[in-house]
């Protein structure tokens, strides 16, 4: 539990004169266990226990009034206990779709004691109709609406006779935001870092709620603003690695040209002890000054929304900026800048056929892309796809034993067969190494030389390492049943003292051979936002601790 901190002495606003102060309890709810979220190599770190802060919360948290007490609490750690909203004069909660059904969980228990529920986040600002107990929603981003809310619980935080919706109509520049209260947090049990430089995309994918959310017009914070923000998260411990959070890094490429000088300053004055990821449109490789100064600043990884190797496909679904150069050409242009590309891939377009499976599996042996998100398609509000699928009567929300919500031109039964197909074949653990072996041939040797600085050897670090060391050659090495492809990559480099590929590799690679393994048995769900995977997720709560 986050009790209050010297947190409050950063929060910019004050209390209307002659209001009382107010207990605000931020409450973060549990995601559903998924392929990106690594919870697999969490008992292998030795303290890991979440995948990274939300930033939502977090940035409420410090615009709150300075009087005001404020504790946050992440459930995908611990819930929020009976004295925790005992506590709180109101409870605030934020989340995206696939947390829905937690966020009515956490609704509930704080109704069961007395407290007014505010729910804000992309989720209701998408659907504010599928959250009609709520006492406030907070349609859209941070502005007036939030102001308004403030106003509303400094006068009373009994619960209103009828839900009020406050809706942002002037939102706050992204340059006017205050630096997101991690220090509310416990950011040394999560995976990485979170930051934000920029919100929206200029994209249109058919698939993607993020124009429709956030805009098509990039907006950006300031350098001043990254650089204080990544300076916070190493005072509170972060653990080595922060992640860009933007929709797409590139959206604005003055700008990032303009921010990455910056970040390579940061990093010379802080001994390069942190490594930086993002998500990005794959036409960043055709901006080679940019990822020149990506790799300068230790970019380590960019997540590539490929969605499919099929470039008739992609041009169907609005993305034919994925073939400005062809694909293979682009991946191995980020590869030689020293980056891995991580890669988004969807089976269930209109354009799939029975072949489509197999072509991804052939597209991951010749890109050597070690870690693709495979997801079934699923119709998100406010996306083209669903506007369109709706026009056809092809939206399948009723049916909460499918994995996906569109009816596929191909027959669900073998869609998910292909789906659970690709997931048995591309992470086989022989297959997986296969692909980290030619990373650290073709990709790593690019990588910027990190100096042996004072941060990076801090007796934090090498304590830290020495853990996942021990834990990965004890639970993998020796108890593991695929230990001998472990150690085809393990044993040579740990006899050349090459210890934190090890340790990056060894992490990931377990959690992707684990998961893929539940998906092909049935115990993971295809697509993350499955009505399902809610269901199912609801009803076996993830264990404390993990």
């Amino acid at each position: 539990m986050s009790l209050v901190t010297p947190a409050e002495a950063h929060r910019e606003t004050h209390a209307p004169a002659g209001r009382a102060t107010r207990r605000i309890l931020c409450v973060f709810p549990r995601y559903v266990p998924s392929f990106g979220t690594f919870e697999h190599a969490y008992p292998l770190t030795g303290g890991v226990r979440a995948f990274m802060p939300p930033q939502g919360l977090l940035v409420i948290a410090a615009v709150l009034p300075k009087a005001w007490e404020v504790r946050f609490i992440d459930e995908n750690m611990d819930p929020a206990s009976p004295r925790d909203f005992a506590w709180a004069d109101a409870v605030f909660v934020s989340g995206m779709h696939i947390q829905r059904r937690q966020m009515e969980d956490i609704r509930a228990r704080a109704h069961a004691a007395g407290k007014v529920v505010a729910l804000g986040g992309p989720s209701v600002s998408a659907c504010p109709e599928l959250y009609p107990d709520f006492d406030y929603l907070h349609i859209g981003e941070l502005g007036d609406a939030t102001d308004a809310l403030v106003e509303h619980l400094a006068r009373d935080v009994s619960r209103p006779p009828a839900q009020i919706v406050l809706t942002t109509k002037h939102r706050r520049d992204l340059a006017e935001f205050p630096a997101p209260a991690y220090e509310l947090a416990k950011i040394d049990r999560y995976f990485l870092g979170s930051i934000q430089f920029s919100s929206g995309c200029p994209y249109t994918c058919e698939f993607c709620d993020i124009p429709g959310l956030y805009g098509r017009v990039a907006r950006l914070k300031t350098a001043a603003q990254i650089i204080a923000e990544l300076d916070k998260l190493v005072a509170c411990g972060v653990n080595g690695s922060v992640y860009f959070v933007d929709d797409n890094f590139v959206a604005n490429r003055r700008a990032l040209r303009d921010l990455l000088p910056h970040l390579i300053d940061w990093q010379k004055r802080n001994g390069y002890a942190v490594s930086l990821s993002c998500e990005a449109t794959l036409n960043i490789a055709r901006s080679p000054e940019i990822l020149e100064l990506m790799r300068q600043a230790a970019f380590d990884t960019i997540f590539c929304g490929i969605e499919t190797p099929e470039p008739e496909a992609l041009k169907a679904i609005d993305k034919a900026h994925n073939v400005a150069l062809p694909i293979l050409e682009a991946v191995r242009a980020i590869n030689r800048h020293g980056m891995e590309v991580v890669s988004g891939i969807i089976l269930g377009f209109d354009t799939d056929t029975r072949e489509s499976g197999a072509l991804i599996l052939d597209f991951l042996e010749q890109s050597k892309i070690p870690m693709a998100t495979i997801n079934l398609l699923q119709a998100l509000p406010r996306t083209p796809l669903w506007d369109r699928l709706q026009q056809e009567n092809r939206l399948r929300q009723e049916d909460a034993e499918r994995e996906s919500n569109v009816s596929f031109k191909l027959p669900y039964d073998e869609v998910l067969a292909m789906w659970r197909t690709c997931m048995d074949k591309a992470y086989r653990p022989e297959a997986l190494f296969a692909r980290y072996e030619h990373q650290m041939r073709e990709t790593r040797p690019y990588r910027l030389k990190r100096p042996n600085s004072r941060q990076r050897l801090s007796p934090r670090n090498i304590h830290k390492a020495l853990v996942i060391l021990s834990k990965l050659l004890w639970k993998v090495g020796v108890r593991g049943d695929y230990r001998r492809a472990f150690w085809s990559f393990v044993l040579p480099r740990l006899m050349r003292g090459q210890i934190e590929p090890i340790l990056s590799v060894g992490l990931v690679a377990h959690h992707l051979i684990m998961f893929a393994r539940d998906a092909c048995s049935g115990k993971s769900d295809a697509s993350h936002y499955s009505a399902k995977a809610l269901t199912l997720e609801f009803q076996a709560p993830l264990p404390r601790g993990r």
